[in-house]
Protein backbone atom coordinates (compact mmCIF):
# COMPACT_ATOMS: atom_id res chain seq x y z
CA UNK A 1 0.00 0.00 0.00
CA UNK A 2 0.92 3.16 -0.50
CA UNK A 3 1.77 6.04 2.10
CA UNK A 4 -1.05 6.92 4.73
CA UNK A 5 -1.32 8.58 8.15
CA UNK A 6 -3.35 6.58 10.90
CA UNK A 7 -5.15 8.91 14.02
CA UNK A 8 -5.61 7.08 17.02
CA UNK A 9 -6.71 7.66 20.69
CA UNK A 10 -5.69 6.27 23.69
CA UNK A 11 -5.82 6.37 27.46
CA UNK A 12 -9.80 7.40 27.26
CA UNK A 13 -9.08 9.91 24.51
CA UNK A 14 -6.33 11.26 26.77
CA UNK A 15 -3.96 11.08 24.10
CA UNK A 16 -4.12 11.63 20.73
CA UNK A 17 -1.96 9.58 18.38
CA UNK A 18 -0.90 9.64 14.59
CA UNK A 19 1.46 7.63 12.60
CA UNK A 20 2.80 7.75 9.02
CA UNK A 21 4.78 5.58 6.91
CA UNK A 22 5.83 8.16 3.89
CA UNK A 23 8.62 6.58 1.75
CA UNK A 24 7.03 7.19 -1.52
CA UNK A 25 6.35 11.04 -1.03
CA UNK A 26 9.75 11.24 0.30
CA UNK A 27 11.71 9.48 -2.40
CA UNK A 28 9.06 11.66 -4.91
CA UNK A 29 10.79 14.93 -3.79
CA UNK A 30 14.10 13.28 -3.90
CA UNK A 31 14.30 12.87 -7.80
CA UNK A 32 12.30 16.07 -7.99
CA UNK A 33 14.53 18.25 -6.28
CA UNK A 34 17.73 15.75 -7.17
CA UNK A 35 18.37 16.16 -2.94
CA UNK A 36 21.61 14.71 -1.67
CA UNK A 37 21.39 12.09 1.43
CA UNK A 38 21.43 14.62 4.32
CA UNK A 39 19.25 16.94 2.44
CA UNK A 40 16.42 13.87 1.43
CA UNK A 41 16.59 13.00 5.29
CA UNK A 42 16.32 16.62 6.46
CA UNK A 43 12.98 17.30 3.84
CA UNK A 44 11.64 13.53 4.20
CA UNK A 45 11.24 14.69 8.29
CA UNK A 46 9.79 17.78 7.64
CA UNK A 47 7.10 16.39 5.21
CA UNK A 48 6.28 13.49 7.13
CA UNK A 49 5.62 16.04 9.68
CA UNK A 50 3.43 18.70 7.68
CA UNK A 51 1.47 15.68 6.32
CA UNK A 52 1.04 14.42 9.88
CA UNK A 53 0.05 18.16 11.14
CA UNK A 54 -1.57 18.79 8.18
CA UNK A 55 -4.19 15.98 8.43
CA UNK A 56 -4.82 17.59 12.04
CA UNK A 57 -6.41 20.42 10.29
CA UNK A 58 -10.15 20.77 10.62
CA UNK A 59 -11.07 23.29 7.89
CA UNK A 60 -11.30 21.75 3.98
CA UNK A 61 -9.15 25.20 2.73
CA UNK A 62 -6.87 25.20 5.62
CA UNK A 63 -2.84 25.64 5.00
CA UNK A 64 0.24 24.67 7.46
CA UNK A 65 2.85 26.06 6.25
CA UNK A 66 6.54 25.08 7.79
CA UNK A 67 9.51 26.76 7.31
CA UNK A 68 13.31 26.37 8.51
CA UNK A 69 16.23 28.90 8.17
CA UNK A 70 19.07 27.93 9.92
CA UNK A 71 22.95 28.75 9.59
CA UNK A 72 23.68 25.12 8.30
CA UNK A 73 24.77 24.75 4.97
CA UNK A 74 21.19 23.59 3.81
CA UNK A 75 19.99 27.27 4.88
CA UNK A 76 16.66 25.77 4.87
CA UNK A 77 13.78 24.26 4.35
CA UNK A 78 9.63 24.76 3.62
CA UNK A 79 7.17 22.46 3.58
CA UNK A 80 3.46 23.38 2.77
CA UNK A 81 0.36 20.58 3.94
CA UNK A 82 -3.36 21.20 3.76
CA UNK A 83 -6.01 19.32 5.42
CA UNK A 84 -6.38 16.60 3.05
CA UNK A 85 -2.67 15.61 3.73
CA UNK A 86 -1.70 17.26 0.50
CA UNK A 87 2.20 17.92 1.06
CA UNK A 88 5.15 19.82 -0.76
CA UNK A 89 8.49 21.06 0.24
CA UNK A 90 12.04 21.78 -0.93
CA UNK A 91 15.34 22.87 0.50
CA UNK A 92 16.98 25.85 -0.52
CA UNK A 93 20.33 23.57 -1.08
CA UNK A 94 19.63 20.83 -1.82
CA UNK A 95 23.07 19.60 -3.10
CA UNK A 96 24.76 19.68 0.19
CA UNK A 97 27.26 16.91 1.36
CA UNK A 98 28.82 17.17 4.71
CA UNK A 99 30.45 13.98 6.80
CA UNK A 100 28.00 11.28 8.52
CA UNK A 101 28.11 11.64 12.41
CA UNK A 102 30.60 9.26 14.27
CA UNK A 103 27.57 7.33 14.86
CA UNK A 104 27.25 6.83 11.08
CA UNK A 105 23.65 8.23 10.79
CA UNK A 106 23.44 11.40 8.70
CA UNK A 107 24.39 14.57 10.35
CA UNK A 108 20.94 16.14 9.65
CA UNK A 109 21.15 18.71 12.54
CA UNK A 110 24.69 19.97 11.27
CA UNK A 111 23.18 20.40 8.09
CA UNK A 112 20.64 22.86 9.45
CA UNK A 113 22.63 24.39 12.22
CA UNK A 114 21.32 27.07 14.21
CA UNK A 115 18.42 29.12 13.61
CA UNK A 116 14.50 29.10 13.54
CA UNK A 117 11.22 27.27 12.98
CA UNK A 118 8.03 29.01 12.09
CA UNK A 119 4.87 27.10 12.14
CA UNK A 120 1.81 28.97 9.95
CA UNK A 121 -1.08 28.06 9.99
CA UNK A 122 -4.02 29.42 7.26
CA UNK A 123 -7.31 28.49 8.86
CA UNK A 124 -9.34 31.29 6.86
CA UNK A 125 -9.23 34.50 9.87
CA UNK A 126 -8.13 37.58 9.16
CA UNK A 127 -4.79 36.88 9.63
CA UNK A 128 -3.07 33.54 9.84
CA UNK A 129 -1.19 32.14 12.80
CA UNK A 130 2.28 32.35 13.53
CA UNK A 131 4.06 30.57 15.95
CA UNK A 132 7.87 30.87 16.07
CA UNK A 133 11.25 29.45 18.43
CA UNK A 134 14.42 29.30 17.73
CA UNK A 135 15.66 25.66 17.00
CA UNK A 136 16.79 23.51 20.20
CA UNK A 137 18.39 20.93 17.92
CA UNK A 138 18.00 20.66 14.39
CA UNK A 139 16.47 17.25 14.09
CA UNK A 140 13.53 18.38 13.23
CA UNK A 141 11.65 16.41 15.44
CA UNK A 142 13.20 17.93 18.77
CA UNK A 143 12.50 20.86 17.52
CA UNK A 144 8.79 20.39 16.86
CA UNK A 145 8.36 18.57 20.53
CA UNK A 146 9.73 21.96 21.61
CA UNK A 147 7.40 23.83 19.72
CA UNK A 148 4.37 22.31 20.81
CA UNK A 149 5.32 23.28 24.07
CA UNK A 150 6.42 25.97 23.95
CA UNK A 151 3.97 27.88 21.50
CA UNK A 152 0.52 25.53 21.77
CA UNK A 153 1.31 24.45 25.69
CA UNK A 154 0.73 21.04 23.99
CA UNK A 155 2.75 18.19 25.13
CA UNK A 156 3.56 16.04 22.87
CA UNK A 157 6.39 13.46 21.81
CA UNK A 158 7.24 13.49 17.66
CA UNK A 159 9.32 11.23 16.15
CA UNK A 160 10.70 11.21 12.55
CA UNK A 161 12.96 9.36 10.58
CA UNK A 162 14.73 8.60 7.25
CA UNK A 163 16.42 5.80 6.12
CA UNK A 164 18.43 5.33 2.63
CA UNK A 165 19.70 2.72 0.19
CA UNK A 166 22.99 2.58 -0.34
CA UNK A 167 22.90 3.94 -4.31
CA UNK A 168 20.55 6.75 -2.19
CA UNK A 169 17.23 6.52 -2.68
CA UNK A 170 14.73 6.41 0.21
CA UNK A 171 14.32 2.79 2.39
CA UNK A 172 11.47 4.00 4.34
CA UNK A 173 10.62 7.14 5.75
CA UNK A 174 7.87 7.56 8.07
CA UNK A 175 7.17 9.04 12.03
CA UNK A 176 4.51 9.51 14.69
CA UNK A 177 2.98 12.46 16.89
CA UNK A 178 1.63 11.91 20.59
CA UNK A 179 -0.07 14.80 22.13
CA UNK A 180 -1.25 14.79 25.63
CA UNK A 181 -4.50 16.28 26.00
CA UNK A 182 -5.57 18.90 28.83
CA UNK A 183 -6.34 16.77 32.18
CA UNK A 184 -4.31 13.60 31.29
CA UNK A 185 -3.51 12.05 34.79
CA UNK A 186 0.11 11.80 36.24
CA UNK A 187 0.17 7.98 35.89
CA UNK A 188 -1.08 7.97 32.08
CA UNK A 189 1.64 10.46 31.45
CA UNK A 190 4.57 8.82 33.84
CA UNK A 191 3.85 5.27 31.71
CA UNK A 192 4.16 6.88 28.76
CA UNK A 193 7.51 8.72 29.41
CA UNK A 194 8.86 5.01 30.09
CA UNK A 195 7.48 3.99 27.57
CA UNK A 196 9.20 6.11 24.85
CA UNK A 197 12.06 5.63 26.30
CA UNK A 198 12.65 2.32 25.52
CA UNK A 199 10.73 1.82 21.78
CA UNK A 200 13.12 1.86 18.63
CA UNK A 201 13.41 4.60 16.37
CA UNK A 202 11.11 4.73 13.22
CA UNK A 203 13.01 3.85 10.62
CA UNK A 204 14.17 0.34 12.93
CA UNK A 205 10.03 -0.37 13.46
CA UNK A 206 9.29 0.60 9.57
CA UNK A 207 12.50 -1.62 8.27
CA UNK A 208 11.06 -4.34 10.72
CA UNK A 209 8.02 -4.88 8.77
CA UNK A 210 5.58 -2.35 10.94
CA UNK A 211 3.04 -0.39 9.92
CA UNK A 212 1.80 2.81 11.65
CA UNK A 213 -0.95 1.01 13.20
CA UNK A 214 1.90 -1.51 14.20
CA UNK A 215 3.89 1.30 15.32
CA UNK A 216 0.98 3.08 17.16
CA UNK A 217 0.46 -0.28 18.90
CA UNK A 218 3.39 -0.10 20.13
CA UNK A 219 3.64 2.91 21.69
CA UNK A 220 0.50 3.28 23.13
CA UNK A 221 -1.14 -0.09 22.80
CA UNK A 222 -1.05 -0.84 26.56
CA UNK A 223 -3.50 2.23 26.90
CA UNK A 224 -6.19 0.75 24.85
CA UNK A 225 -5.66 2.12 21.80
CA UNK A 226 -8.79 2.79 19.22
CA UNK A 227 -7.92 3.82 15.61
CA UNK A 228 -10.01 6.27 14.40
CA UNK A 229 -9.46 6.80 10.58
CA UNK A 230 -6.18 6.05 8.22
CA UNK A 231 -5.89 9.07 5.01
CA UNK A 232 -3.76 8.74 2.13
CA UNK A 233 -0.82 11.34 1.92
CA UNK A 234 1.35 12.09 -1.20
CA UNK A 235 3.42 14.80 -2.40
CA UNK A 236 1.45 16.71 -4.77
CA UNK A 237 1.77 20.30 -6.35
CA UNK A 238 -0.83 22.78 -7.34
CA UNK A 239 1.20 24.53 -9.66
CA UNK A 240 0.01 25.46 -13.35
CA UNK A 241 1.55 27.36 -16.42
CA UNK A 242 -1.12 29.12 -15.87
CA UNK A 243 -0.68 30.20 -12.12
CA UNK A 244 3.26 30.76 -13.19
CA UNK A 245 2.26 33.52 -15.60
CA UNK A 246 0.45 35.41 -12.47
CA UNK A 247 4.14 35.50 -11.17
CA UNK A 248 5.50 36.24 -14.08
CA UNK A 249 3.03 39.47 -14.81
CA UNK A 250 3.96 40.52 -10.73
CA UNK A 251 7.59 41.23 -12.30
CA UNK A 252 6.45 44.37 -13.65
CA UNK A 253 6.10 46.09 -17.21
CA UNK A 254 10.17 46.66 -17.71
CA UNK A 255 11.55 44.02 -16.98
CA UNK A 256 8.58 41.33 -18.71
CA UNK A 257 9.29 44.03 -21.57
CA UNK A 258 12.67 43.35 -21.52
CA UNK A 259 12.39 39.28 -21.54
CA UNK A 260 9.84 39.52 -24.14
CA UNK A 261 11.96 42.13 -26.42
CA UNK A 262 15.43 39.35 -26.40
CA UNK A 263 13.12 37.06 -28.13
CA UNK A 264 14.06 33.98 -26.42
CA UNK A 265 11.99 31.57 -24.45
CA UNK A 266 12.55 31.85 -20.68
CA UNK A 267 12.45 28.83 -18.29
CA UNK A 268 10.74 29.00 -14.76
CA UNK A 269 10.76 26.75 -12.24
CA UNK A 270 8.03 26.23 -9.70
CA UNK A 271 10.48 25.99 -6.17
CA UNK A 272 7.89 23.19 -4.74
CA UNK A 273 8.06 20.35 -7.26
CA UNK A 274 10.82 21.46 -9.57
CA UNK A 275 8.61 21.73 -12.54
CA UNK A 276 9.63 23.58 -15.45
CA UNK A 277 7.53 25.86 -17.09
CA UNK A 278 8.79 27.30 -20.74
CA UNK A 279 7.15 30.84 -22.16
CA UNK A 280 8.59 31.52 -25.98
CA UNK A 281 8.82 35.62 -26.65
CA UNK A 282 5.27 35.14 -28.42
CA UNK A 283 3.83 33.77 -25.10
CA UNK A 284 5.55 37.00 -22.99
CA UNK A 285 3.94 39.69 -25.67
CA UNK A 286 0.55 37.49 -25.38
CA UNK A 287 0.98 38.16 -21.15
CA UNK A 288 1.41 41.86 -21.62
CA UNK A 289 -0.79 42.51 -24.24
CA UNK A 290 -3.40 40.47 -21.36
CA UNK A 291 -2.43 43.01 -18.91
CA UNK A 292 -2.81 45.95 -20.86
CA UNK A 293 0.73 46.58 -21.25
CA UNK A 294 1.24 44.99 -24.94
CA UNK A 295 2.35 46.99 -27.90
CA UNK A 296 -0.40 48.33 -29.80
CA UNK A 297 -0.75 47.47 -33.53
Amino acid sequence: MGDYIVKAAAADYQIRAYAATTRELTEYARRAHNTSPVATAALGRLLTAGAMMGSMMKGQEDLLTLKIEGTGPIGGIVVTADSHADVKGYVYHPEVLIHARPDGKLDVAGAIGAGMLQVIQDIGMKEPYVGQIALVSGEIAEDLTYYYAASEQTPSSVALGVLMNRENTVRQAGGFILQLLPGTEEAVIGRLEEKLSKIPSVTQMLEAGMTPEDILQEVAGEFGLEILEKVPTRFHCGCSKNRVEKAIVSLGEKDLRELADEGKPIEVNCHFCNTAYTFTAQELEAILIRSGRGRQQ
